[in-house]
């Protein structure tokens, strides 16, 4: 089992925001996690790096519970997280965000690299000393993720990698996931259910911060009333 949250509570003060969740991920799988705005999707990437740290319940990470240890530690112990926001360091260029954020956990090979990314993946390679805050909104995601496999991560949380992106970006974005999904354990949120479905294995849903569903990415597609009932804007 790469990741084994169960029944998280989190809270923002004394608002509620995930109340029970319980989810798997076994090595390899890549996993989507849908359901309306404020329901719970980002929040629960939050709380399994411990930026939002749970109240109670259990985050296990490869069978090691890492619920209460501080978010740099979490990383570390090979969980990569791209927040919505992207957060690119301005006034650091390409290659500066990729070298800041390399690390390498003791008895793992450093499979991702500076040069190995900027070599395979041309939109960075062709900017690398470029400010990354001049990037646009698709190269910057790009540059996110890139960024966060210089940990060389087991595991991988994106959160709405898709968020203001053009068409032609997400579809690199969904051929990004789907090439990493070979090396990594995926788990992302997202607004698009097609999207969601297309390139993950298995999917959540989350409704008022509980899972709501589960079920393969194949059952739900074919599932028009539960996506009516919980993914409907109406």
């Amino acid at each position: 089992m790469m990741l084994d949250v169960r029944n998280i509570q989190t809270f923002y003060g004394e608002s509620q925001a995930l109340q029970g969740v319980t989810l798997q991920l076994e090595e390899g799988e890549t996993v989507c996690i849908l359901g309306r705005n404020g329901a719970g999707k980002s929040t629960t990437l939050k709380s399994i790096v411990g930026l939002t740290p749970p109240r109670s319940g259990e985050v296990i990470h490869a069978g090691t519970p890492i619920q209460g240890q501080p978010p740099h530690r979490i990383a570390r112990g090979g969980i990569g997280y791209v927040p919505e926001d992207r957060r690119i360091f301005p006034g650091l260029t390409v290659r500066d965000n990729l070298e800041v954020a390399a690390y390498r956990r003791k008895g793992t090979a450093a499979h991702w690299t500076v040069k190995g990314i900027l070599d395979k993946y041309e939109m960075l390679g062709e900017r690398a000393d470029q400010d990354g805050a001049t990037l646009s909104g698709g190269q910057q995601q790009m540059l996110a993720v890139a960024r966060s496999l210089m940990i060389q991560p087991s595991l991988l949380l994106l959160d709405e990698p898709n968020e203001g992106l053009a068409p032609v970006i997400v579809k690199q974005i969904g051929e990004l996931i789907d090439d990493l999904s070979h090396t990594t354990t995926i788990l992302f949120t997202d607004q698009s259910v097609r999207f969601a479905l297309k390139h993950a294995q298995r999917a959540y849903i989350l409704e008022k911060g509980q899972v709501a569903h589960a079920s393969s990415s194949e059952a739900l597609r074919a599932d028009q009333a539960t996506q009516d009932r919980f993914l409907s804007v109406a």
